[in-house]
């Protein structure tokens, strides 16, 4: 029900022009199975009637799956996924980890300050960082106008 509440909230919020989202969540295939019957029952998960919803489960869980979840929820056979691992809050944890002898001995709030902070530098650096992978070339020959072939 957690997991139902945050997605409809996510998908809920300025989402009126979306037809289409991908939710890749590590068991969607289970996930997936009863999600719009418990959405339709329940009076707190709303969701536009338009939008389908794409359950796909990230790449390094999927190699605990069955085998018959990996043509139907491999990130690889999504159209539009393009090349995505999914994995991204996998990844944060790494450098978590080497925080948590620190933070095992602080209070409860001042824990939750810390890890905040720790999330915030993450995001501003990768915010900062996103310039570097354009092009000047390309950059320039979109100009102020965006296109799709920009």
């Amino acid at each position: 029900m957690n997991t139902d509440y945050s997605i409809c909230n996510a998908l809920g919020c300025g989402s009126e022009r979306i037809t289409k989202a991908l939710v890749i969540y590590d068991v969607g295939c289970q996930w997936s199975v009863n999600f719009w019957s418990r959405v339709k029952n329940s009076p707190s998960l709303l969701l536009p009637p338009a939008l389908e919803i794409v359950p796909a489960v990230g790449k390094f869980h999927l190699a605990a799956h069955k085998l018959s979840c990996f043509p139907r929820y491999s990130l690889n056979f999504v159209k539009g996924a393009g090349h995505l691992d999914g994995e991204i809050l996998e990844t944060l944890w790494a450098p978590s980890n080497k925080m948590s002898p620190t933070a095992s001995s602080m209070t409860q709030a001042h824990r939750q300050e810390v890890y905040d902070d720790h999330m915030r530098d993450s995001n501003w650096k990768k915010l900062v960082g996103l310039g570097e992978g354009f092009s000047p070339r390309r950059v320039n020959l979109c100009g102020p106008f965006q296109s799709p072939l920009c």
